[in-house]
C-alpha cells in the first residue's frame, strides 16, 4: 500500500515541522492546502519536501475534502497540524501497509494541554478514524467538529500508539480557540434549525462541567482537569448564547 498524509494549515509554523518530521517513515506522498497563512508555515513545509497548495478557508469539512482530491494515492492518513505520530503508532501503520486488512483504521489522541498530557474528562483516548480508504468515505459532521464517515458495511481496526495533540500552550489560548470555535458552531446550528431556549442555556454547562470533571474523572488531572472542565462548560454555554444572538439579530 502506498500511502497519501494529508494536513490542512494556516498559520502552523509552530506545529507543521514537527507533524511533518513524525510521518516520514510511513508517507510515500505528503500534501499540505494550506489557507494562505501569512507566517512561515510555506517555508517550514517545503523544507520537508511536503507538497504546498493553496484555497480558501470556507469549512473545515470542505477543506478536509477538498484536501483529499489532491492526494496521490487512494490510501489517506489525515493529520491536524497540530498532531504528530508517536513511534508505537508509526510502527502500527508501517504494518498496515504491508498487510492491510480493513478498509480504515482508528488509532487514540493523547493530548498535551499547557504542558501536560491529559488522560481523563473526555480527553483520552478521544479515538479518532484517521486512516482509510479514501473511495469508501468522506469527511462529514457539523463545523467545527468533522468526523470521516466510511460507506456501510466497511471494515474498521484499531491501532496501537496514539497522535499526539499538541493543543493549548495557555489557557489564553484555549479561551481564544473557544472564540473561535463557538462562533463557527452556533452558525451551524442555526442552519440546521437548532434553538438556544433558556433551560438549554442555563443545564447544558452544568451538565458538561459534571459530566468532565466528575463522571469522567477530569479531577485525577488536577488543576488542569479542573481548567479544562470549566472552560467547556462555558464554551458550551457560549455557543448557545451564540444562537440565541443569532436568532435576535445581534
Amino acid at each position: 500500500m502506498e500511502l497519501s498524509v494529508v494536513i490542512i494549515t494556516r498559520n502552523e509554523e509552530r506545529n507543521i515541522g514537527r507533524c511533518l518530521a513524525s510521518v516520514k517513515a510511513v508517507a510515500d506522498d505528503i500534501v499540505v492546502l494550506d489557507s494562505f497563512s501569512t507566517d512561515r508555515t510555506e517555508a517550514i513545509v517545503r523544507e520537508h519536501g511536503a507538497r504546498f497548495l493553496q484555497h480558501a478557508f470556507d469549512g473545515h469539512i470542505e477543506q478536509k475534502n477538498r484536501a483529499i482530491t489532491h492526494a496521490r494515492h487512494p490510501w489517506v492518513l489525515s493529520l491536524d497540524a497540530d498532531e504528530a505520530l508517536d513511534e508505537r503508532l508509526v510502527r502500527s501503520i508501517l504494518d498496515v501497509k504491508r498487510a492491510p486488512q480493513a478498509d480504515g483504521y482508528t488509532m487514540n489522541r493523547l493530548t498535551n494541554y499547557c504542558g501536560t498530557w491529559v488522560r481523563h474528562g473526555g480527553w483520552y483516548p478521544d479515538v479518532k478514524l484517521r486512516l482509510w480508504d479514501s473511495r469508501k468515505g468522506r469527511w462529514s459532521g457539523t463545523n467545527p467538529h468533522d468526523r470521516y464517515e466510511l460507506e456501510p458495511g466497511a471494515r474498521i481496526l484499531h491501532l496501537a500508539g496514539d497522535i499526539l495533540h499538541y493543543s493549548y500552550t495557555s489557557v489564553e489560548d484555549h479561551y481564544r480557540q473557544v472564540e473561535y470555535f463557538t462562533t463557527i458552531a452556533a452558525k451551524a446550528y442555526k442552519e440546521r434549525g437548532r434553538k438556544a431556549p433558556v433551560w438549554k442555556r442555563m443545564l447544558s454547562p452544568a451538565v458538561k462541567f459534571m459530566g468532565d470533571y466528575i463522571v469522567r474523572l477530569g479531577f485525577l488531572d488536577g488543576v488542569h482537569g479542573f481548567t479544562i472542565a470549566r472552560i467547556s462548560a462555558y464554551a458550551t454555554w457560549l455557543k448557545y448564547d451564540k444562537l440565541r444572538r443569532l436568532y435576535a439579530g445581534q
